[in-house]
C-alpha cells in the first residue's frame, strides 16, 4: 500500500516512544521491522533532554500511563549516530520532532531534511511535558503556526500529530491541512491520573502522564472519525491509533477512515502483536471479497445515513 508517496509493506505503524529509536525490538527472537509499514522514532528535541522524574510508567485498568518527558540524546546524535545504523531496506522510518520554541521544531525538522528519514511526524500534543507541545497542539492557531514553520524547513511529508485533548480536533486539522500538513496522526495520548492513596501523591512523578491502549479505543475511533471528515475532501491520509491491539481493533480504525494503523502499548505485552494483526486483516479482507485494504478505509455506515467514504 501507499501512504504519502511511500510504500508501506503492510498498514501498521509502531508508535512513537514504543520502540526507542527503530531498534529495541530488533533484539526479540521472531520480530521483524518488515511485518509493519512504518517506524516512527522516539520524540527528537534540539537539544538532550533527560525526560520526567520516576515514576515515568503506571499501569492501569486496560492502559497505562507514561510521562517519559521526551528524554532522547538530541537532534545531531540521532541524525549523525543512529540513523545511519537502521535499515531502511526494511521498512519506511518517520522521525518524531518535537520542540518547545517554533525555532527548534523549525531546526529539528531542517535537520531530518537532510537525512535519510522518510518522513515527519511533528509532534504537537505531548500530554507530559511542562512547555511547548501540549499548548501548541491544544490551540488551533499555534498548531498551524507550527505545521507552517516545520513546512517550510522540508519537503518531506509532514505526519501531523493530534491530540484528544482539545475541543475541536477536526477544526485543527483543517488548520494544518491549511498550513501544509501532508497527514495525521490520531491520537496522542489522553490526560490522565493515578493516586497513592496511601502517600495522598500522585503515582507519576510528572503528577500527571499520557493514557494509552485499549481504555481510549473508543474515543481514537471517533476522533479519526471526526478527522476524516475533513481530510477525505483533500485526500489526506490518516494514521489511526489507540488502543490497538488485535485485527478487529485494526479493522475498525481503517473502517473509520485511517489509512494506517499504528501498534503501541500492545507492543509491551506482545512484541510479536503485528503478525497477528497482518494476518486477521488479510483474513477478513479475503472474507468479505475486498481486494485491498485501501478499499476498507473510510466505509462506516452511519445509522440513518450513507458511507462515510
Amino acid at each position: 500500500m501507499e501512504f504519502c508517496g511511500l510504500a508501506f509493506n503492510t498498514p501498521l505503524v509502531l508508535l512513537s516512544g514504543c520502540v526507542g529509536f527503530g531498534e529495541e525490538y530488533t533484539r526479540v527472537a521472531g520480530f521483524s521491522n518488515r511485518d509493519v509499514g512504518a517506524v516512527c522514532l522516539k520524540g527528537t528535541t534540539g537539544q538532550p533532554r533527560l525526560g520526567n522524574p520516576p515514576h515515568r510508567v503506571y499501569e492501569t485498568p486496560m492502559g497505562m500511563l507514561n510521562a517519559i518527558g521526551l528524554q532522547n540524546p538530541g537532534v545531531d546524535q540521532v541524525v549523525d549516530r543512529i540513523l545511519p545504523e537502521l535499515d531502511f531496506s526494511e521498512t519506511r522510518f518517520i522521525a518524531n520532532v518535537s520542540g518547545s520554541t517554533l525555532e527548534e521544531y523549525h531546526e529539528v525538522t531542517r535537520r531530518f531534511d537532510d537525512s535519510p528519514i522518510d518522513a515527519i511526524e511533528i509532534n504537537i500534543s505531548c500530554p507530559n511535558v511542562k512547555e511547548g507541545g501540549v499548548a501548541f497542539g491544544n490551540d488551533p492557531d499555534m498548531s498551524a503556526r507550527v505545521v507552517e514553520t516545520c513546512r517550510k524547513a522540508t519537503d518531506k511529508p509532514l505526519v501531523t500529530k493530534l491530540s484528544p485533548n482539545q475541543t475541536d480536533i477536526a477544526g485543527n486539522a483543517r488548520r494544518c491541512i491549511e498550513a501544509g500538513s501532508d497527514a495525521f496522526a490520531v491520537i496522542n495520548t489522553l490526560m490522565g491520573m493515578a493516586i497513592d492513596i496511601e502517600s495522598r501523591r500522585p503515582v507519576i512523578g510528572n503528577n500527571q502522564g499520557g493514557l494509552s491502549g485499549p481504555a481510549i479505543k473508543p474515543v481514537a475511533l471517533l476522533k479519526v472519525h471526526q478527522v476524516h471528515q475533513v481530510c477525505r475532501a483533500h485526500g489526506i491520509p490518516i494514521i489511526g491509533q489507540g488502543g490497538v491491539a488485535s485485527a478487529e481493533d485494526a479493522i475498525e480504525f481503517l473502517i473509520a477512515g485511517a489509512s494506517a494503523v499504528g501498534v503501541g502499548t500492545a507492543l509491551f505485552y506482545d512484541p510479536l502483536v503485528c503478525r497477528s494483526i497482518n494476518t486477521g486483516i488479510r483474513d477478513y479482507l479475503d472474507r468479505h471479497a475486498i481486494d485491498r485494504v485501501t478499499d476498507l478505509v473510510g466505509t462506516l455506515q452511519l445509522h440513518g445515513g450513507g458511507a462515510c467514504g
